[in-house]
C-alpha cells in the first residue's frame, strides 16, 4: 500500500530549479543556506536523523511547514499499516516461527548435528506449509482476496 506523497514541496523545488541562478549569482548568506540544505540533503540520503531545529533553521518557514504536514501525513500512513488484519498477523507470526525453526536447523547443521537439525528443519516446513494454507485463506475466502 503506497500513498504518493505530497507534492506541494517537490513543486516548489521545480520552481525554484526554473529559476535557478549560476551559483556565483548567488549572495554569501545563499551560498551558506544552499551548502547548509546540501548537507542536511546528504544526511537525509544515508538514512541519518536531522533534527527539527535544523530544518526550521534552513528551511524557510513555508517550506518548514511543508516538511511537517508531509511529516503527519507519513505519522497517519503507518498508523493505517499497523491495523492488520487477524489472519495477516497470524500468517506473519506462523511465517517468524517457520524461520526461527530453520535458522537453529542451519546452526545445528554446521555444528554437525544433523539429527537435531533435520527436527529443527522438519519443524520449519511443517510451519512454512501452515503459513501457505493461512496466505491462500486470506487470498481465496469467499472467492475474493481481503488483502487491498
Amino acid at each position: 500500500m503506497k500513498q504518493k506523497p505530497s507534492t506541494k514541496l517537490r513543486d516548489l523545488l521545480k520552481s525554484k530549479k526554473a529559476k535557478t541562478r549560476k551559483l556565483s549569482e548567488l549572495s554569501k548568506t545563499e551560498q551558506n543556506r544552499l551548502a547548509k540544505l546540501i548537507g542536511i540533503l546528504d544526511e537525509l540520503i544515508r538514512g541519518k536523523n536531522v533534527q527539527n531545529r535544523q530544518l526550521q533553521t534552513w528551511l524557510s518557514e513555508d517550506e518548514y511547514a511543508q516538511v511537517d504536514i508531509e511529516w503527519q501525513e507519513q505519522l497517519e500512513i503507518r498508523e493505517e499499516l499497523k491495523d492488520k488484519p487477524s489472519e495477516l498477523k497470524r500468517y506473519e507470526e506462523k511465517l517468524k516461527q517457520a524461520t526461527f525453526y530453520y535458522n537453529r536447523a542451519e546452526g545445528y547443521s554446521s555444528k554437525c548435528k544433523h539429527t537435531t537439525a533435520k527436527m529443527f528443519y522438519s519443524k520449519s516446513e511443517s510451519l512454512c506449509e501452515d503459513s501457505l494454507e493461512i496466505l491462500q485463506e486470506i487470498l481465496h475466502y469467499d472467492g475474493s482476496a481481503h488483502l487491498v
